[in-house]
């Protein structure tokens, strides 16, 4: 199934169509998430039917947001996550961000 997600900015309209794949329960073949030696943070390897991909804990993290900021809201129906680089990030946090943006989103099944 290919989904196309079209982001609609707030003042400017931009849309863009991209082809993303879909991958269903029975396609994730196993998932480990693991500190690697050295390091502090959680990674997060997902084998999927043709691939295997790795996650950093502060993907997962804006994933998590997202979902929860989604699924658990009443009217909420999205939620716009745009990579960010702040100033005075707290110690422990990624240099970039996943941060909530103010653009709007409409997904679209075809």
């Amino acid at each position: 199934m290919i989904i196309y997600l079209r982001i609609v900015r707030v003042k400017r309209s931009i849309f863009m169509e991209k082809p993303v794949r879909i991958y269903r329960n029975e396609d994730v073949k196993k998932i480990v998430a693991c500190i690697p030696q050295g390091h502090l943070h959680t990674r997060f390897i997902i084998e999927l039917s043709d691939q295997v991909i790795v996650l950093q804990e502060a993907t997962v993290a804006g994933i998590v947001r997202a979902f929860a900021l989604t699924s658990l809201h009443p009217t909420r129906r999205y939620i716009v996550l745009t990579s960010q680089s702040p100033e005075n990030v707290k110690k422990g946090f990624a240099k970039h961000q996943l941060i909530e943006s103010w653009e709007e989103a409409e997904c679209n099944s075809e």
